[in-house]
């Protein structure tokens, strides 16, 4: 039985699939940063200069204009600010653009095209400080911290050979005109990028191998598990149904069970209805039962069989229903309206000086 618990199959077709939908996908954010920045070094070798004449030109105007205080006071300060601003950004622009295109072209080479919103949603078991002391101290953050030390090393590297070799040229730049050291300083700069890009691109393919391997592990499945799917993907479209119905009954058994045990039931009058149970021992009350329609209604009549309170305000029953998933604490945008109502009902009911709150 121990063996059949482990988890050593490669996961199913179906598994990696679900896996992917809740957005767990291998993804290297280094792959990301050096895409973005070789877009960025070759935008500047072709475009540098024009990108330097033009913030020359608009340094130059607002150099002339500050000698002429009626000018300035005419155009006022604020115009002239604008005025920069968009010559600025106006420049600049190209830069930024191909930067943002380059990343997320990297990013959608990596996920094949198929994005996932799920782990955009909030997750209280990302705020756990268990799974945080597990995440400092575990393998993942070993991995960051060398990868860590490899780029600070690539890039001190690079910077520190470039400019012991250039010692010598760079010490001659005194009295050379501005527009000449420039084009000097920005060469070497360039050269410096295109060796931290050529230098870190290994590093990152790795990284993207990595994520991989970590991922493929997290989904591996015991042979109990990949059993139970293929019993599952053999069964009729009726039998799949009614386990799925069961189930869904039996949830809902569990759900009603736990209504009684709350403090207050907060509900739109027809159409919501979110059970919060609050104990004082958690930093935020938590969501025991909630639904829609028919099962607000039964939720609403259970805890008025067991002298729950009903309160009703709808926007409220619409945010938690919306927001907060059964089990669940209830988000911090929700703290000052729910604490209003709990405090209401339990400084009636006496529940605070029991609590020791009031």
């Amino acid at each position: 039985m121990a063996g059949s618990a482990e988890k050593t199959e490669k996961p199913t077709p179906k598994r990696r699939n679900e896996a992917r939908k809740k957005g767990q996908i291998a993804r290297s954010p280094d792959l990301n940063s050096i895409a973005s920045l070789a877009a960025i070094v070759l935008v500047l070798t072709s475009l540098g200069p024009k990108i330097v004449q033009r913030l020359e030109v608009a340094l130059h105007d607002g150099l002339m204009l500050s000698a002429h205080p009626d000018l300035v006071q005419a155009r006022g300060l604020g115009g002239l600010e604008r005025s920069f601003a968009g010559t600025v950004a106006g420049a600049l622009w190209p830069i930024v653009l191909v930067a943002l295109l380059a990343g997320v072209a990297a990013t959608a080479l990596q996920t094949r095209l198929r994005p996932s919103t799920q782990a955009l949603k909030p997750s209280f078991s990302k705020l756990s400080p268990k799974n945080g002391i597990k995440r400092i101290f575990g393998p993942q953050a070993a991995v960051e911290a060398l990868k860590q030390t490899v780029k600070v090393t690539v890039v001190g590297g690079a910077v520190g050979m470039l400019v012991w070799s250039q010692m010598h040229s760079l010490s001659g730049l005194v009295g050379i005109a501005p527009g000449s050291v420039l084009g000097i300083v920005g060469g070497s700069v360039k050269r410096i990028a295109w060796i931290v890009v050529l230098g870190l691109l290994p590093l990152a393919v790795a990284d993207f191998f990595w994520q991989r391997h970590r991922i493929e592990k997290q989904l591996r499945m015991s042979k109990q598990e990949i059993k139970e799917e293929a019993r599952q993907a053999d069964m009729p479209p009726e039998a799949r149904g009614a386990i799925k119905r069961r189930q869904r009954e039996q949830w809902r058994k569990r759900m009603m069970a736990a209504v009684p045990t709350a403090d207050v039931v907060i509900a739109n009058p027809t159409h919501f209805a979110v059970a919060l149970r609050y104990d004082g021992t958690k930093p935020a009350p938590e969501v025991v039962a909630k639904g829609a329609d028919l099962i607000a209604a039964e939720i609403r009549r259970v805890a008025q069989e067991h002298g729950v309170p009903v309160v009703e305000d709808p926007p409220l029953a619409r945010g938690l229903y919306a927001a907060v998933e059964i089990g669940q604490l209830i988000p911090e945008e929700f703290f000052v309206a729910v604490a209003e109502v709990i405090a209401a009902v339990m400084r009636r009911s006496g529940k605070l000086r029991r609590l020791g709150i009031a």
